[in-house]
């Protein structure tokens, strides 16, 4: 009996809408580096005339936009000055496009995102903007201490906590986060990030914390999959 192969097919919609889409990212990564406002909102609506919708657009080129610029950051290749401008030009076009009022660009469960007891606050930036590019609005704390913390959650009654670090000192501080909402009867998830989480696989175990990313990309990845687990149990 010959054995059946099966070869795998292309579809030549989905391979036009990815390169499409590509093409975009291209574009919208030398508009943001030239400080080009009206050119990065230019990218984005003719990628929304084309067809292409919200999640596909934030999946496909803002979100790994802004991960490539935060990567030549942290490898030396863009000052940060020139991170702050891209990001704040990114903020302006996405606010423009998918204004926060617009329900199509809202999603409801409450998030909030904060930096823990630092203040280089580039990769809870990057997180926010690239969740609000996703369509999740946030409660965004900026910078707060431990204590201060887990008040603004109870009181606002946050369903997924984001907590950025950058100082390993700050990052054991999240322990004292968790073990406040425990206390009071608050069992939600907490993902943390930043480069002690990076720099120790383990660390976010450590201090309590419920998943770790090393993206931003992967922020949206993780609170997608929390919102999932809570609408299925």
């Amino acid at each position: 009996m010959q054995q059946r192969q099966d070869f795998p097919t292309s579809n030549p919609h989905d391979a036009a809408a990815a390169e499409g889409l590509a093409s975009a990212r291209r574009l919208f990564y030398a508009a943001l580096l030239r400080l080009d406002r009206s050119a990065a909102l230019d990218v984005l609506s003719q990628a929304l005339a084309a067809g292409h919708g919200l999640p596909a657009i934030t999946e496909g080129c803002i979100a790994p936009t802004l991960e490539t610029i935060g990567s030549e950051w942290e490898m030396g290749h863009l000052a940060l000055s020139q991170v702050f401008m891209t990001s704040r030009i990114a903020e302006d076009t996405i606010d423009r496009l998918f204004p926060p009022g617009d329900a199509s660009a809202s999603i409801q469960p409450r998030i909030a995102l904060a930096l823990l007891e630092d203040y280089h606050a580039l990769g809870k930036r990057l997180v926010a903007l690239n969740l609000k590019a996703a369509g999740y609005s946030i409660l965004d704390y900026g910078h707060v201490q431990a204590q201060e913390l887990v008040e603004k959650i109870l009181a606002d009654g946050v369903e997924v906590l984001l907590i950025s670090t950058l100082m390993l000192r700050s990052a054991l501080q999240v322990r004292r986060v968790c073990d406040g909402l425990i206390q009071a009867g608050r069992h939600i998830p907490v993902i943390v990030g930043g480069a002690p989480f990076r720099f120790d696989p383990d660390l976010w175990r450590e201090v309590g914390a419920t998943a770790t990313g090393a993206s931003a990309s992967d922020a949206i990845r993780l609170v997608q999959a929390f919102l999932e687990q809570r609408r299925d149990a």
